[in-house]
Protein backbone atom coordinates (compact mmCIF):
# COMPACT_ATOMS: atom_id res chain seq x y z
CA UNK A 1 0.00 0.00 0.00
CA UNK A 2 2.97 2.14 -0.92
CA UNK A 3 6.02 3.12 1.44
CA UNK A 4 4.30 6.07 3.06
CA UNK A 5 3.13 5.55 7.01
CA UNK A 6 -0.89 4.86 6.35
CA UNK A 7 -2.94 7.08 8.36
CA UNK A 8 -6.82 7.46 8.80
CA UNK A 9 -8.99 6.70 5.98
CA UNK A 10 -6.99 5.36 3.63
CA UNK A 11 -4.22 8.35 3.07
CA UNK A 12 -0.85 8.76 3.59
CA UNK A 13 0.94 10.94 5.31
CA UNK A 14 2.10 13.35 2.88
CA UNK A 15 0.54 17.07 3.17
CA UNK A 16 -1.84 16.01 -0.14
CA UNK A 17 -2.49 12.89 2.12
CA UNK A 18 -3.62 14.63 5.27
CA UNK A 19 -5.45 17.05 3.55
CA UNK A 20 -7.64 14.45 2.10
CA UNK A 21 -8.46 12.48 5.16
CA UNK A 22 -9.27 15.76 7.15
CA UNK A 23 -11.42 16.56 4.25
CA UNK A 24 -13.08 12.70 5.02
CA UNK A 25 -13.92 13.82 7.89
CA UNK A 26 -15.28 16.99 7.55
CA UNK A 27 -17.27 15.58 4.88
CA UNK A 28 -18.35 12.54 6.94
CA UNK A 29 -19.34 14.76 9.71
CA UNK A 30 -21.33 18.10 8.13
CA UNK A 31 -21.86 17.02 4.62
CA UNK A 32 -20.27 17.70 1.65
CA UNK A 33 -22.71 20.31 0.95
CA UNK A 34 -22.25 22.03 4.19
CA UNK A 35 -18.21 21.96 4.62
CA UNK A 36 -16.31 24.79 3.01
CA UNK A 37 -12.93 25.54 1.70
CA UNK A 38 -11.93 27.01 3.91
CA UNK A 39 -13.08 24.42 6.61
CA UNK A 40 -10.85 21.93 5.31
CA UNK A 41 -8.00 24.37 5.20
CA UNK A 42 -8.15 25.56 8.82
CA UNK A 43 -8.03 21.69 9.91
CA UNK A 44 -5.01 21.16 8.37
CA UNK A 45 -3.74 24.84 9.07
CA UNK A 46 -3.15 26.13 5.49
CA UNK A 47 -4.41 29.30 3.58
CA UNK A 48 -7.64 28.44 1.59
CA UNK A 49 -6.02 29.91 -1.68
CA UNK A 50 -2.84 27.10 -0.74
CA UNK A 51 -5.53 24.28 -0.92
CA UNK A 52 -6.38 25.21 -4.46
CA UNK A 53 -2.85 24.65 -5.34
CA UNK A 54 -3.75 21.04 -4.82
CA UNK A 55 -7.14 20.58 -6.27
CA UNK A 56 -9.16 23.59 -7.96
CA UNK A 57 -12.73 23.01 -6.85
CA UNK A 58 -14.15 21.33 -3.34
CA UNK A 59 -15.82 18.49 -5.63
CA UNK A 60 -12.21 17.40 -6.95
CA UNK A 61 -11.40 17.22 -3.13
CA UNK A 62 -14.87 14.85 -3.15
CA UNK A 63 -13.58 12.80 -6.09
CA UNK A 64 -9.99 12.27 -4.89
CA UNK A 65 -10.88 10.91 -1.36
CA UNK A 66 -13.34 8.64 -2.98
CA UNK A 67 -10.89 7.49 -5.79
CA UNK A 68 -7.74 7.27 -2.75
CA UNK A 69 -10.05 4.78 -0.25
CA UNK A 70 -10.94 2.74 -3.57
CA UNK A 71 -7.43 2.34 -4.25
CA UNK A 72 -6.39 1.62 -0.58
CA UNK A 73 -9.23 -0.83 -0.11
CA UNK A 74 -8.87 -2.57 -3.55
CA UNK A 75 -5.03 -3.36 -2.31
CA UNK A 76 -5.84 -4.40 0.76
CA UNK A 77 -8.41 -6.91 -0.69
CA UNK A 78 -5.50 -8.33 -2.98
CA UNK A 79 -3.15 -8.65 0.39
CA UNK A 80 -6.38 -10.22 1.82
CA UNK A 81 -6.60 -13.08 -0.53
CA UNK A 82 -2.35 -13.27 -1.26
CA UNK A 83 -0.61 -16.76 -0.02
CA UNK A 84 -3.73 -18.63 -0.07
CA UNK A 85 -5.56 -21.05 -2.75
CA UNK A 86 -8.10 -22.24 -0.55
CA UNK A 87 -12.08 -20.80 -1.75
CA UNK A 88 -12.87 -20.04 1.86
CA UNK A 89 -10.11 -19.00 3.53
CA UNK A 90 -10.06 -16.54 0.45
CA UNK A 91 -13.36 -15.22 1.02
CA UNK A 92 -13.03 -14.82 4.52
CA UNK A 93 -10.30 -12.76 4.04
CA UNK A 94 -11.96 -10.37 1.93
CA UNK A 95 -14.89 -10.56 4.45
CA UNK A 96 -12.33 -9.11 6.97
CA UNK A 97 -11.19 -6.70 5.03
CA UNK A 98 -14.33 -4.98 3.78
CA UNK A 99 -15.21 -5.30 7.12
CA UNK A 100 -11.99 -3.31 8.27
CA UNK A 101 -12.67 -0.48 5.53
CA UNK A 102 -16.55 0.06 6.56
CA UNK A 103 -16.17 0.22 10.80
CA UNK A 104 -12.38 0.48 10.86
CA UNK A 105 -9.76 2.63 9.77
CA UNK A 106 -11.43 3.75 6.25
CA UNK A 107 -14.83 4.48 8.11
CA UNK A 108 -15.03 8.01 7.40
CA UNK A 109 -13.98 7.74 3.97
CA UNK A 110 -16.39 4.90 2.88
CA UNK A 111 -19.50 6.90 4.82
CA UNK A 112 -18.56 9.88 2.46
CA UNK A 113 -18.21 7.52 -0.40
CA UNK A 114 -21.71 6.24 -0.09
CA UNK A 115 -23.48 8.80 1.23
CA UNK A 116 -21.84 11.80 -0.82
CA UNK A 117 -21.98 10.17 -4.12
CA UNK A 118 -24.56 12.24 -5.62
CA UNK A 119 -21.73 15.44 -5.78
CA UNK A 120 -19.94 13.98 -8.07
CA UNK A 121 -19.84 14.90 -11.30
CA UNK A 122 -21.24 12.18 -14.27
CA UNK A 123 -17.55 12.41 -15.44
CA UNK A 124 -16.23 11.77 -12.17
CA UNK A 125 -19.19 9.19 -10.97
CA UNK A 126 -17.78 7.62 -14.31
CA UNK A 127 -14.48 7.28 -13.48
CA UNK A 128 -14.99 6.42 -9.85
CA UNK A 129 -17.01 3.14 -11.05
CA UNK A 130 -14.38 1.98 -12.99
CA UNK A 131 -12.17 1.68 -9.83
CA UNK A 132 -15.21 0.25 -8.04
CA UNK A 133 -15.27 -2.10 -10.61
CA UNK A 134 -11.71 -3.34 -9.95
CA UNK A 135 -12.71 -3.79 -6.30
CA UNK A 136 -15.71 -5.75 -7.15
CA UNK A 137 -14.53 -8.11 -9.48
CA UNK A 138 -12.04 -9.67 -6.72
CA UNK A 139 -15.25 -10.71 -4.98
CA UNK A 140 -16.85 -12.25 -7.96
CA UNK A 141 -13.54 -14.12 -9.09
CA UNK A 142 -13.51 -15.60 -5.52
CA UNK A 143 -17.11 -16.06 -5.22
CA UNK A 144 -17.31 -17.81 -8.81
CA UNK A 145 -13.96 -19.98 -7.31
CA UNK A 146 -15.92 -21.75 -4.37
CA UNK A 147 -18.62 -22.31 -7.00
CA UNK A 148 -16.47 -24.29 -8.81
CA UNK A 149 -15.47 -26.28 -5.47
CA UNK A 150 -18.76 -26.84 -5.30
CA UNK A 151 -18.52 -24.81 -1.62
CA UNK A 152 -21.00 -21.97 -2.38
CA UNK A 153 -24.89 -22.42 -3.90
CA UNK A 154 -26.98 -19.71 -5.84
CA UNK A 155 -25.90 -16.67 -8.19
CA UNK A 156 -22.40 -15.25 -6.93
CA UNK A 157 -23.75 -11.89 -7.93
CA UNK A 158 -26.43 -12.05 -5.83
CA UNK A 159 -24.56 -13.85 -2.63
CA UNK A 160 -22.23 -10.40 -3.06
CA UNK A 161 -24.97 -8.04 -2.74
CA UNK A 162 -26.12 -10.11 0.59
CA UNK A 163 -22.78 -9.76 1.69
CA UNK A 164 -22.61 -6.03 1.03
CA UNK A 165 -25.93 -6.07 3.04
CA UNK A 166 -24.51 -7.51 5.68
CA UNK A 167 -20.72 -5.53 5.87
CA UNK A 168 -22.41 -2.39 5.23
CA UNK A 169 -25.03 -2.10 7.67
CA UNK A 170 -22.26 -3.54 10.32
CA UNK A 171 -21.67 0.32 10.58
CA UNK A 172 -24.73 1.75 11.91
CA UNK A 173 -24.74 -1.06 15.13
CA UNK A 174 -20.85 -2.36 15.19
CA UNK A 175 -19.35 -1.04 18.52
CA UNK A 176 -15.22 -1.30 18.52
CA UNK A 177 -15.12 -1.52 22.02
CA UNK A 178 -17.31 -4.17 22.62
CA UNK A 179 -17.40 -7.58 22.99
CA UNK A 180 -17.01 -8.78 19.49
CA UNK A 181 -14.30 -8.02 17.14
CA UNK A 182 -13.77 -7.87 13.26
CA UNK A 183 -12.33 -11.24 12.84
CA UNK A 184 -15.22 -12.92 14.55
CA UNK A 185 -18.13 -11.02 12.81
CA UNK A 186 -16.11 -12.15 9.54
CA UNK A 187 -16.69 -15.40 10.44
CA UNK A 188 -20.04 -14.84 11.57
CA UNK A 189 -20.67 -13.93 8.30
CA UNK A 190 -18.55 -16.23 6.70
CA UNK A 191 -20.99 -18.90 8.37
CA UNK A 192 -24.06 -17.31 6.90
CA UNK A 193 -22.59 -17.42 3.50
CA UNK A 194 -21.25 -20.97 3.36
CA UNK A 195 -21.83 -22.58 6.73
CA UNK A 196 -25.40 -24.43 6.08
CA UNK A 197 -24.15 -24.83 2.48
CA UNK A 198 -21.48 -26.51 2.81
CA UNK A 199 -22.95 -29.09 4.97
CA UNK A 200 -25.49 -29.53 2.17
CA UNK A 201 -23.39 -30.09 -0.70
Amino acid sequence: MGQSQQIVNGMDDSPRGKLLSAAARLFREQGFDRTTVRDIAREVGIQSGSLFHHFPTKEDILYAVMGEVIRFNTERLRQAIAGTHDPVQRLRGLIRAELQAIIGDTREAMSVLVYEWRCLTPEHQKDTLALRAIYEQLWMDTLEGLRSHGRLRGDAFIIRRLITGMTSWSSNWFDAHGNLTIDQLADIILERVIGERTEDA
